[in-house]
């Protein structure tokens, strides 16, 4: 087997045990956990490896303002990212909704887009949004969040949406999709003769 093969055995063996782990507490019976487990196989089976660059781990969520607050903040006036990159579509405003994207590259990208297609609970065609990032070589946490108004309110979730990595260039780097972004639209209704 190769070491790409390997990697993404490795990569969907950690995402599965992840899955089960943050499905919830351990004490949960199975079938509380089988959604997490089939976000974790339909996330690792569309992972992408290209042009040295690996989506580890993908998790959305809605995260609180005061959240981002550390106690440095107080100091110096400056929001501590703890190393991580964060974007938002609103950058006055840090309550939102938010995409937690853990890559894993070769070699440092100075410049990469993400582009993510959402679809909300308030519309039903897609909105899309481009952020532009740098990804420094290794494991790095990029936080890219719908804030302000740009999200409805703390418990709406997306009802599909479809992340893109995309180089300087525009060549697509990795990708990952909601389960519902793939699923066909419904077959329509036969009509009466």
């Amino acid at each position: 087997m190769t070491a790409c093969g390997m990697n993404f055995i490795h990569s969907l063996a950690h995402k599965l045990r992840r899955a089960l782990c943050y499905a919830g507490q351990p004490r949960k019976s199975l079938h509380m956990r089988i959604p997490a487990l089939l976000l974790a196989l339909t996330l690792g089976s569309t992972s992408a490896l290209a042009g040295g660059v690996e989506i580890v781990r993908l998790l959305p969520e809605y995260i609180p303002a005061d959240s981002f607050v550390r106690v440095s903040e107080y100091f110096t006036g400056k929001e501590n990212t703890r190393g991580a990159t964060i974007v938002r579509t609103q950058p006055a405003s840090r309550e939102g909704f938010y995409f937690n994207l853990r890559t894993k590259t070769s070699t440092a990208i100075e410049l990469a887009w993400i582009e993510l297609q959402v679809i909300s609970p308030s519309s039903p065609e897609p909105r899309t949004e481009s952020f532009a990032i740098s990804l420094p070589r290794g494991s790095h946490l990029t936080r890219f969040g719908l804030t302000g108004k740009d999200w409805p309110d703390a418990k709406a979730r997306p009802v599909a949406w479809k992340l893109r990595l995309l180089g300087a260039d525009g060549a697509e780097l990795a990708s990952e999709q909601s389960f519902l972004w793939s699923k066909p639209d419904a077959p329509s209704a036969p009509t009466a003769k």
